[in-house]
């Protein structure tokens, strides 16, 4: 029998060594990739899941939602919304209190970005005795809870007489808020302080600094604190449950409350609202969120 040689294997020469490295690389990269894709599949099926309940739920009649909640309706019932636009039999319509809440999102917003941008110019561009001190006194205050001066604020909206009005839901947005002065402040600390020189030297105030120059380079920063406050206002709850009594004057979240009786829930139409109230709010988004993300990068650039 004859002996049998073997050749020795060759070693990995160093490109072979590099290709290999690269496929192991490259392979590894790719398993992971597919994995944040599922992760964040699932994360968007879980997410979206409660919205697709809500607009199957809007499109059913009653008894659809007692025999199958889950499923898509075969004949889907518009006339819900119509239904709930109306809201028959209460003497009140949803465009009331649609009307109400537009109103108290859009002076709110007004308010919060103009008041909230004024401040953080003065923080941010002005030099004056103990003004770090009173931004750290401003930004302490984000740590005390709203209910904490929830009674106070009563109050003093009721020796003002402005329960049951729209009032106590607006005018505090014109005094600023923390968050959004430190978000703003933010932005102006990283725009360059030769604007600011070159425009003095023109002869401008400081307001025509703020106003003119400024304020239309922070246009990322302005819209996200505007969504910031419109989405708070459009959502509150608390605020018009609190100060709102009349009917006349109840905002979208309140007005829901309608279709909750003691004889139970109209399940069809209290999600047929659910889905106008949700529909401004997906809208404003879709079109502001490319603002709303620079504004948020661009805010912690510097310190």
């Amino acid at each position: 029998m004859s002996n049998i040689i073997t050749k020795p294997t060759r070693p990995l020469t160093l490109p072979a060594k590099e290709a290999a490295a690269k496929s192991t690389i490259k392979s590894s990269h790719k398993r992971a990739a597919v994995a944040l894709f599922s992760f964040a599949a699932l994360g968007a099926l879980l997410t979206l899941t409660p919205f697709y309940l809500m607009l199957a739920l809007s499109l059913k009649t009653a008894s659809e939602i007692a025999a199958s909640p889950w499923a898509w309706p075969h004949s889907p019932q518009w006339i819900n919304y119509v239904k709930t636009w109306t809201i028959e039999g209460t003497g009140v319509t949803f465009s009331l209190f649609f009307k109400n809440t537009l109103t108290i999102a859009v002076l709110s917003t007004v308010g919060t970005v103009l008041s909230s941008s004024l401040v953080a110019y003065g923080f941010a561009r002005l030099r004056f005795p103990g003004r770090d001190r009173l931004f750290m006194l401003l930004l302490a205050t984000m740590m005390l809870p709203g209910i904490v001066t929830m009674l106070p604020s009563y109050v003093g909206f009721s020796y003002l007489h402005w329960i049951d009005t729209l009032k106590p839901l607006i005018i505090p947005a014109f005094f600023g808020a923390a968050f959004n002065v430190f978000l703003l402040r933010q932005f102006f600390m990283t725009l360059p302080r030769e604007l600011d020189e070159a425009a003095r030297l023109d002869g401008a105030s400081y307001f025509q600094i703020y106003w003119k120059i400024l304020m239309p380079l922070c246009r990322p920063a302005l819209v996200t604190v505007g969504l910031f406050s419109f989405i708070g206002a459009w959502k509150d709850l608390m605020g018009p449950l609190i100060y709102l009594n009349s009917t006349e004057n109840q905002t979208l979240e309140l007005g829901l409350r309608t279709f909750q009786t003691i004889h139970g829930t109209d399940w069809n139409l209290l999600m047929a609202g659910s889905v106008i109230v949700l529909i401004p709010l997906l809208v404003l988004f879709f079109f502001g969120q490319r603002y709303f993300i620079q504004g948020i990068v661009m805010s912690g650039l510097k310190d």
